[in-house]
């Protein structure tokens, strides 16, 4: 009798201690708990979620965020903060594109050179923050457009193509595993292995907790903050690299906004901003939960606008939880062995973290059997490069019409004029299994390593408003861009009667809309000599950018009778900026023959705009896009008439 006791006993205590142990591991981890939520609530409502495809697709789009947020660590553990990373990401693979290709120089040496750029844009950085006194926050921030800036000086605002030697990163191993994904692991155990091994981690815990008593007790923290920042630049570096190498392309304007997430991923992952605390698991699971969140968004054809906003309440609550989770460690028995369990909030934390790992377990169970989205209806994805623009918002508006009458699921994202962005997005369309794509790409040849992924997948791809090079397309349905430049030449030309001074505003440098517009417009112009174009200034296809840009023009070149901008919302800002010469002494001719733009004309401030009719563009491409995914034959291109809209037949044009 008594023998059995003893042995109940420590069965009982065995079993209280490993519950114990479960529910402090899942308290330790508040970052890890609410992605095993999200990964369960994803599940449910997507069967596309848990298939071998996506998973590894929310893996490759994890990596660079995790890359960077492993080198942005090392900083915010040290109680600072690097707003520069993805600038210098950017730069660094310019750098190794322009070293390789235009300069000749052997793959290996461009590529030290490209590592080097970022460890001295880092190095600069703790320069300025350990012997210039200027807060982190400034002189990273002073970085971040000092990178950017050399980007696209060095590239001139063009993308640069990758060695393949170094694009071969951005492939998979075996035919399976992204090369992406191994790399953020051996980065994601380097930089455990430097926290937790070596003094320069140990030294980061130390300034991070107490700056001052790190110094009094005998450690160099200038020189030790050199280091810090300096890694962060080399892993931003390679992050830099492992983009470009998925884009096959360094583009200049690349990462943009990714410091951001690299700094969510870090705080998400259990880090503190005030210093002292960080882990590389932390961070890692930080970003998977950044990556699942986008990717479970668009599997679920959450509108684009939605996303932003889901994504940042889920990043607060993902920090409340973690905060929660700390709080509930500080109570006091908080952890007071087998028998005492944890008090205060933890038990009922650990209930639900404990629930959130049954459930996944048995959806993983359920979606093991799963083959992927049921359903009759023909399925067709939509990537346009951003929403943030009138004349991709009445494409989205004539494709989704379009797809209303045909009974088509259409599913459209919003790019944000980010060529890896829609990278993501094309591979989840392809690991969703639609029926057919429609790309409008950021960049032509950053859209190939994706499409040619849907083509290996027999999903026929439609390109709209812009070819993808090196890949296969079922067609494209397009303006002529380089002919509606020319139009535009024409007409202003005509206007100013062959003789004047005129200035350029140029869209957002490296997009492919921009460059053939601004070809066509040069080609057209040279036809008149005595036309001289006395400036061309990037305005990012923004109205507020295109009224600052052109306010400056007008200061610094006197003179000036014609404009030629490359959309009509850079158009209206500088119509603005002209006040009562626009549509009387000074004509003003936009690009893409929006509503607005089609007022101003009406109202004669804006002299004309060449219309491309994007509402029938979207309506052509779904159309063709439902004809590919039913194996009929489509035309290899589908050209939508341009026109220059005046005054004289505005009426015509809604």
């Amino acid at each position: 009798m008594a023998t059995e006791t003893v042995k109940r006993d420590a069965g009982g205590a065995s079993g209280a201690s490993g519950a114990a142990t479960l529910r402090r591991v899942l308290l330790d981890n508040g970052a890890l708990s609410a992605l095993i939520v999200l990964v369960v609530a994803m599940s449910l409502l997507s069967g596309d979620f848990l298939t071998t495809q996506n998973l590894l697709n929310v893996g490759v789009q994890a990596a660079v965020t995790a890359i960077l947020a492993f080198g942005v660590t090392f900083v915010i553990v040290s109680a600072g903060i690097d707003l520069s990373v993805g600038s210098v990401a950017a730069l660094s693979a310019t750098v190794l594109a322009w070293s390789a290709t235009s300069e000749g120089l052997p793959v290996w040496l461009a590529v030290v050179l490209a590592v080097g750029t970022g460890m001295a844009c880092g190095f600069v950085n703790g320069l300025l923050v350990s012997y210039g006194k200027l807060p982190p926050f400034i002189a990273t921030l002073a970085m971040l457009s000092v990178a950017r800036g050399l980007s696209l000086v060095i590239s001139q605002g063009s993308p640069i193509a990758f060695p393949d030697s170094v694009s071969h990163l951005g492939d998979t191993v075996g035919g399976w595993l992204p090369v992406p994904v191994i790399v953020m692991v051996v980065m994601g155990l380097v930089t455990a292995v430097v926290l937790g091994r070596t003094f320069i981690g140990r030294s980061m815990y130390a300034i991070g907790g107490n700056e001052e008593a790190a110094r009094l007790s005998g450690l160099r923290v200038k020189r030790q903050k050199l280091v810090i920042y300096a890694l962060s630049g080399l892993f931003a570096a390679v992050a830099g690299i492992v983009l470009a190498s998925r884009l096959v392309s360094a583009q200049p304007q690349a990462a943009q906004g990714y410091e951001l997430d690299a700094i969510a991923a870090v705080v998400i992952g259990g880090a503190s901003l005030a210093g002292g605390v960080g882990k590389a698991s932390g961070t890692l699971v930080g970003a998977l939960i950044l990556a699942v969140l986008r990717n479970g968004l668009n599997l679920l054809s959450v509108s684009a606008f939605w996303q932003q906003v889901v994504i940042g309440v889920v990043i607060a609550l993902a920090v409340l939880l973690d905060t929660l989770r700390r709080r509930a460690g500080a109570t006091p028995g908080a952890s007071s062995g087998a028998s005492g369990g944890i008090r205060g909030k933890g038990p009922q934390a650990a209930k639900y973290a404990v629930a959130a790992v049954v459930v996944a377990a048995v959806i993983g169970a359920v979606s093991f059997f799963n083959s992927g989205t049921s359903g009759t209806s023909t399925k067709v994805g939509m990537s346009l490069s951003t929403l943030n623009n009138p004349f991709f918002v009445q494409m989205k508006e004539g494709a989704q019409a379009e797809a209303d009458k045909a009974g088509v699921d259409l599913t459209v994202t919003d790019a944000q004029n980010d060529a890896s962005q829609q990278t993501n997005q094309l591979q989840n369309f392809t690991g969703e299994g639609v029926k057919s794509i429609i790309v409008n790409p950021v960049d032509s040849d950053a859209a190939g390593p994706a499409v040619r992924g849907a083509n290996k997948q027999d999903i026929p791809v439609v390109a709209a408003d812009r070819g993808v090079n090196k890949a296969k397309t079922a067609t494209l349905v397009a303006s002529d861009n380089v002919a509606g430049g020319r139009l535009a030449a024409k007409a202003l030309a005509g206007k100013l009667g062959g003789k004047g001074k005129v200035v350029v505003l140029q869209g957002t440098p490296g997009t492919s809309a921009s460059r053939e517009r601004g070809q066509g417009f040069a080609e057209g112009i040279k036809a008149y000599p005595g036309i001289e174009v006395v400036a061309k200034q990037p305005a990012d296809f923004d109205r507020t950018k295109g009224l600052d840009v052109m306010t400056n023009l007008l200061q610094s070149n006197k003179g000036v009778n014609g404009v030629f901008a490359e959309n009509d919302e850079m158009a209206l800002g500088a119509v603005k900026a002209l006040g009562d010469k626009a549509g009387t002494s000074v004509p003003v001719v936009g690009f893409d023959g929006t509503p607005d733009g089609l007022k101003a004309v009406e109202a004669g401030t804006l002299y004309a705009s060449v219309a491309q009719q994007p509402r029938e563009l979207g309506r052509i491409a779904v159309r063709n896009a439902v004809r590919a995914a039913q194996g009929k034959e489509v035309r290899e291109m589908v050209k939508v008439p341009v026109k220059v809209v005046t005054s004289k037949n505005v009426k015509n044009f809604s």
